[in-house]
């Protein structure tokens, strides 16, 4: 593999986001994954290389890591945003359809609920397997899910609450996504929420963390 390329999954593993960032502080000063990946695209580095080789995998790695409680949240929020920062170059290419996206993912979380850490999690590592995201933020209704669904054709969507007051939303709004849009997998997750939930409401998959939801959308395209 390019030494480039390499090099950009390890400062997204790290959650090294640019040279000026102090963390992790054993790569201070060094390129973070906004010069690397902008310096993969100048030599030449096909957009679609620096996602499947450096950047999925390097997301990969990271929510493996979360799910063994090897890091934690705030670990996982700067690998996040290293990848965050690296996508940034890699936008224009998916707009321009250079890029080819794995499908759709709607996100947000339901009414009521105004948490979106885990939401945000979710959404960068669903970005980091190669989707488009639209995050709908907090407190979003059904009509609000079923507008975007209509406007995506084909779209899978993620719900997230963190309340056991808003998980009985959660339901509601299953219910109704599933009453106009019987075909859309949805999936569900937060702090309260097991599987029985899910399949007591409608939903298609629950998973505990990120990287639950990665896998489960890798089999849906596979």
């Amino acid at each position: 593999m390019n030494a480039l390329l390499t090099k950009l999954g390890e400062a997204v593993e790290a959650g090294k986001v640019d040279k000026n960032s102090p963390f992790p502080p054993q790569l201070k000063g060094e390129d973070g994954a906004d010069e690397l990946a902008s310096q993969a695209l100048t030599e030449g580095v096909a957009p679609n290389d620096i996602l499947t080789e450096a950047l999925v995998p390097a997301m990969d790695r990271v929510g493996q890591k979360f799910s063994e409680n090897k890091i934690f949240v705030p670990q996982m929020l700067m690998s996040a945003k290293a990848m965050g920062a690296a996508m940034t170059h890699l936008k224009p290419f998916f707009q321009s359809g250079d890029v080819q996206t794995k499908g759709t993912f709607i996100i947000g979380t339901v009414k009521g609920d105004l948490h979106d850490i885990g939401k945000n999690l979710v959404a960068m590592m669903v970005e980091g397997g190669g989707w488009t995201i639209i995050d709908l933020g907090v407190d979003v209704n059904e009509d609000t899910f079923n507008q975007a669904i209509s406007d995506n054709p084909g779209a899978v969507v993620g719900l997230s609450a963190l309340l056991t007051t808003t998980m009985a939303n959660m339901e509601e709004i299953v219910g109704k996504i599933k009453g106009v849009h019987p075909e859309t997998k949805i999936l569900v997750g937060g702090a309260p929420l097991n599987d029985d939930f899910r399949s007591k409401i409608g939903a298609d998959f629950y998973s505990p963390d990120p990287r639950g939801a990665v896998e489960y959308l890798k089999e849906l395209v596979a």
